[in-house]
């Protein structure tokens, strides 16, 4: 009978205590007695016996072992198959061809015999290339299916077309699971894809990594305490222990090792024990000892009841031990598929014996290659391999004629069930629903619970990097130290009016043009983001909505620094309640900024490119604000960009807080020749100009009569159509407005499918 021996396993990986079978509540140990126990059951005798030996549970005892001899442990039924039958997957290449080769070709079509008609889908610019052709096979649980294959061979599309990341319509063929198709909801709540990039918040610790994993996977009904316990056994399983308290780290912060990395990319996607695991090349960029034990996670997590599927490049003679069953892939198509054990045999029949000092896998890639190099290429083993495989079902008809329902007597809704009753699928799933997709909820959590936990992810990173909200700042203050100093108080003269517009202007574009440090943000995030929302750990309108909250605090500061910076420096008007709207005005175009950029991150897929265009279409909004032209003289075709300027609304708004009190005079008696040339003549002789003008117009006009209040200004600058309150609400509701356009974008553009 099966031992389990201690002395395998380290004290820091050795607790294996499979996260998927703890016991989260008194309910979840009430199993039927005559089940045979999971995995994760048996590895809590193990625990249990190591705390009896050491007393504190701290350490395991060395040969300690368990015997598993007990009737009542005998191995259950496989429960799971998942099976694929002529997948077949296509795409629109375009040809490269020079203007000689495609007059040369049209001549060829036009007229002669012996140029092959193209393909059907091919036209003189593009062409078919076919990246899988004709895929079979199946997958169980508990055990582990590797897909390899040279670089080229399809192994990621194949990954891609189990894991329903292709669309329905350009992918051919049938996917099932035992027996039964999934359904695309189904399969993202009960499969997990872990991607060959490890996409990962780099100033979050191992630990706060899978904790906000386990938060966005695992039910609110779940306490925070066992949440935590479910990661510490995560922890464990996957050797992270000493890694815990580590920061992941990135190219300018020294964190966690690239296998410790790749361990956790597979953590934070089997925090929810899914039933299948998709892996995308795992084992890639490691060395030969951290890739043996990324394969030996997977092989536990296999055995606790899991379908793990990977694609792998080169797989080393300890990590084939480990492997289940084996597909080859040459050029799209199957050339061997079956277990490690077999492919001596299956290469000896092809005629091309693996000799005993070499490693297996490697000999059988090299071999495909040269036959992909030879003039028939690798058809001859593709035909070889049907032809083995059918004489193996015809050695075995019962087997190969049974479908997984049949095999194991169990539906997929018996099968699920069955799993979320051992402890499988946490995350709110419930083994009473009626059909597949009432079986798992959608989403673990409330739409409250999401934004709650993106936020506090959120302000944590940012908290460990202070510096760059420093800088920010840093560069607020000081634009409105510089302003501050060069309009400082501005007296009530006509040049003091003309000097307030253009100290309006600047303001108003600044807070616009400071916040493109927005841009990046979502930038980086966005392949983290699209990673998690394709397998639903949280919604898109969580993530938008979170992001909004989490970007306003540091938006009030710097709105705080830069009016208290410039309003009474300036000169301003308006006191308190001018003060306080000429803050609000400034946090409103910070908002509206803010949610701006955040949708151009969304749009643009570069931040060079980002950056462009922020600066240019703020550049076009400070044209048509109204400050260098009047509304009045806009050209009637380029009116309509006037009222979309963001400018527009926060610099009439501040212009009508500056220039509303009727009773403020801004040109008094001679001061209106300042701004012509009349301004250098001596102050008697404008009086005298004066007193000709009152008698011309029989107007009395006095050293101290007033000729331009506020008010006028505003009407000369074309400001009557909106109240200053109106202008603010405007430009909030911007802000809103470009948040919805970004929750679309997000929308339209994270499918994470191939067309």
């Amino acid at each position: 009978m099966s031992r389990i021996a201690a002395e395998n396993f380290s004290p820091v990986r050795g607790t294996l205590g499979i996260f998927s079978h703890m016991e989260l509540d008194d309910n979840s140990s009430r199993s039927d007695t005559s089940a045979s126990p999971t995995l994760g059951e048996l590895l809590k005798r193990v625990g249990d016996a190591r705390k009896e030996a050491t007393g504190d549970g701290n350490e395991t005892p060395v040969h300690q072992v368990v015997d598993l001899t007990d009737a009542t442990l005998e191995p259950r039924p496989l429960p799971f198959v998942l099976s694929f039958s002529n997948l077949t997957y296509s795409v629109k290449v375009r040809r490269k061809m020079s203007f000689p080769a495609i007059f040369s070709r049209e001549r060829n079509l036009l007229g002669a015999a012996t140029t092959a008609s193209p393909e059907a889908g091919e036209s003189l610019f593009t062409s078919t290339k076919t990246l899988l052709k004709d895929i079979s096979g199946e997958a169980r649980d508990g055990e582990i299916m590797a897909v390899l294959g040279a670089s080229g061979s399809g192994k990621s599309t194949l990954i891609d077309a189990l894991a329903n990341r292709i669309a329905k319509g350009s992918l051919k063929g049938t996917v099932t699971l035992n027996g039964e198709v999934l359904e695309s909801r189904l399969l993202k709540v009960i499969s997990a894809y872990v991607m060959q990039d490890d996409l990962l918040f780099p100033m979050l610790t191992v630990e706060e990594t899978l904790m906000f994993s386990a938060e966005f996977r695992l039910p609110r009904t779940l306490s925070r305490s066992k949440k935590k316990m479910r990661v510490q056994a995560l922890i464990d399983q996957l050797g992270l222990r000493n890694a815990a308290k580590t920061i992941i780290g990135d190219e300018g912060h020294r964190g966690v090792s690239g296998g410790e990395r790749r361990r956790v990319s597979i953590g934070i996607d089997i925090i929810h024990d899914p039933i299948i695991l998709f892996l995308d090349e795992p084992t890639s960029g490691l060395d030969s000892t951290s890739a043996f034990m990324v394969v030996k996670v997977l092989q536990r997590i296999a055995q606790s009841g899991s379908i793990v599927i990977m694609s792998v490049h080169q797989p080393s003679y300890r990590i084939l031990g480990l492997l289940d069953h084996l597909i080859f892939l040459s050029r799209g198509q199957t050339v061997y598929s079956g277990s490690p054990t077999s492919l001596p045999l299956f290469f000896a029949e092809f005629g091309h014996p693996i000799p005993d000092s070499e490693n297996r896998t490697e000999f059988a890639l090299d071999h495909i290659r040269e036959l992909e190099g030879s003039p028939g290429g690798s058809k001859s083993l593709v035909e070889f391999n049907k032809s083995w495989q059918n004489m193996k079902q015809s050695n075995n008809p019962g087997r190969s004629s049974e479908t997984g329902t049949e095999r194991h007597g169990l539906s997929l809704k018996e099968a699920i069930s069955a799993s979320i009753s051992r402890g499988k699928l946490v995350s709110g799933a419930t083994n009473t629903a009626t059909s597949q997709s009432s079986m798992v909820p959608r989403f673990a959590n409330p739409l409250w619970i999401e934004m709650a936990v993106l936020a506090k992810r959120s302000v944590t990173n940012s908290r460990r990097t202070p510096e760059l909200f420093g800088i920010r700042l840093g560069a607020v203050m000081v634009t409105g130290f510089i302003l501050a100093t060069v309009f400082w108080q501005l007296d009530d003269s006509p040049k003091g009016a003309q000097e307030r517009l253009g100290f309006f202007a600047f303001a108003m574009s600044t807070t616009y043009y400071s916040c493109a440090d927005a841009l990046p943000v979502f930038l980086q995030q966005r392949y983290i983001f699209i990673r998690e929302t394709a397998y639903n750990a949280y919604r898109r309108s969580s993530y938008v909505l979170s992001h909004a909250l989490v970007s306003l605090p540091p938006l009030v500061f710097l709105s705080v620094a830069f009016a208290c910076t410039t309003f009474w420096a300036v000169g301003l008007d308006g006191g308190i309640s001018g003060f306080l709207f000429y803050l609000l005005t400034i946090f409103a175009s910070f908002w509206a900024g803010n949610s701006f950029v955040t949708f151009l991150s969304g749009v643009v897929p570069h931040v060079m490119l980002g950056y462009t265009i922020v600066v240019a279409i703020l550049a076009y909004f400070l044209l048509f604000s109204g400050f260098f032209i009047n509304r009045n003289r806009i050209p009637s075709y380029w009116l309509w960009f006037h009222y979309i300027s963001l400018v527009k609304y926060p610099f009439e708004a501040v212009l009508q807080n500056e220039f509303s009190d009727p009773n403020k005079c801004f040109v008094k008696g001679v001061q209106i020749f300042d701004n012509s040339p009349l301004g250098a003549v001596p102050t008697a002789l404008k009086l005298k100009l004066l007193d000709n003008m009152s008698d011309t117009l029989g107007v009395k006009i006095t050293a101290s009569t007033c000729l331009t209040t506020g008010t006028d200004l505003l009407q000369q600058q074309g400001i009557t159509d909106l109240s200053k309150w109106n202008c603010l609400w405007i430009t909030v509701a911007w802000g809103f407005f470009f948040r919805i356009l970004f929750y679309f974008c997000l929308m339209l553009g994270s499918k994470n499918k191939r067309s």
